[in-house]
């Protein structure tokens, strides 16, 4: 077993049909809010939360990339989500102009982030990100019904996690039965 978390699928819809952010993007998994609190640990929560954030500085970094600033400028972006830890650094300067721009290019898709288990991002960290990424500090977000457009009621947090699929099916079970014989 992984450190993630695991769920059975209960149903499968089209992507069109699937609940989506303000800007469209739909999202990919729907979790039962009554399984959250016994299934998921704080910190599978904040990684939800720092994977968001991730995400969003990439998109970031890739509009600034599609906009044609220079190294400079990306230096001036990227210094402050390398230096946010105070146990973790990354000193951008011993990058020339090139590499600085190599690195934000590969950038483009998410910021590649560990967290120690003990010595981890913070709460006001995880936060700092998610402002620099111009996402809700919160961790959620309005989400929009897939089928009828509506917004829902409720802000619901949004992110990206680890996710493992069990097979609960007979088949796979065959095994572990007896034949009552």
């Amino acid at each position: 077993g992984g450190h993630c978390n695991k769920g059975v699928i209960s149903t499968i819809v089209p992507v069109e049909d699937m609940p989506y952010l303000e800007d469209g993007t739909p999202v990919d998994i729907v979790l039962n809010p009554l399984g959250v609190p016994s299934r998921m640990n704080i910190g599978q929560v904040l990684e939800t939360h720092l994977g968001w954030a991730a995400k969003g500085l990439g998109i970031k970094i890739g509009e600034l990339i599609d906009q044609g600033v220079d190294a400079k400028q990306l230096r001036k972006i990227l210094k402050p989500i390398y230096d946010l830890s105070k146990t973790q650094k990354f000193n951008l300067e011993v990058l020339n102009d090139e590499e600085v721009t190599t690195l934000a290019k590969n950038l483009r898709k998410g910021v590649p982030i560990s967290s120690p288990v003990f010595d981890g991002a913070t709460e006001e960290e995880i936060k700092h990100l998610l402002e620099m990424a111009g996402l809700p500090t919160s961790g959620q977000a309005h989400l929009y019904d897939g089928r009828t457009g509506k917004r829902f009621d409720r802000a619901v947090t949004v992110g990206y996690m680890y996710m493992l699929k069990l097979n609960h099916l007979v088949d796979d079970k065959m095994h572990a039965r007896s034949t009552g014989s």
